[in-house]
């Protein structure tokens, strides 16, 4: 453990602010000495400092559901959110079927963690979902429908306009020469 000494009010802030808080505390203590500020004295109080964490502590930091690791810090229904194919509207079936209550995901227990997974499993979502919307495209592409030729064009498929706008599809502008006279 390291005690600083002297250091300034602004100092200190900085360096609480820059430290992990979920690492374990150091107490720093601080002399009546003058800093540096216009002469000002520093206040003689202890300072509470995270000290940095050791290798070998085991820290869960996301939960793991669908192969994909959701955060921790965030409730069931937003976290939910982050495995691609579950929005806001499924997130809420998914707690309405599991019976489970929206709280941080660092508060469930192993058993409430389980039958998420199991209920998030019944659903089209992640590379399966992904490789199903391909294989649309793929298929759309393969029989030259409108929709087809537009996604071969990288056109809006919408039918939106394309005179101006669809910058997004069409990406940058191509200057095309103006007519001679």
């Amino acid at each position: 453990q390291r005690l600083l000494f002297g250091i300034s009010t602004l100092r200190r802030t900085m360096l609480a602010s820059m430290m992990h808080a979920s690492c374990s505390t150091t107490v720093v203590a601080m002399q009546g000495k003058r800093s540096q500020f216009n002469g000002a004295s520093v206040q003689s109080r202890p300072v509470v400092m995270p000290t940095a964490q050791r290798r070998g502590d085991l820290q869960v930091r996301a939960a793991r559901v669908a192969g994909v690791e959701i955060p921790n810090n965030k409730r069931c229904e937003t976290a939910l959110t982050y495995v691609y194919g579950i929005g806001p509207t499924s997130a809420k079936a998914i707690m309405a079927a599991t019976a489970l209550e929206n709280k941080r995901l660092r508060e469930f227990s192993e058993e409430e963690l389980t039958t998420l997974r199991e209920e998030v499993e019944k659903y089209n979502i992640e590379g399966e979902l992904r490789r199903t919307i391909n294989m649309n495209i793929k298929r759309l592409k393969e029989i030259q429908c409108h929709r087809g030729k537009r996604h071969i064009n990288n056109l809006p498929v919408r039918g939106q306009r394309t005179k101006t706008n669809a910058r997004t599809r069409k990406g940058k502008t191509k200057t095309v020469a103006g007519k001679k006279k």
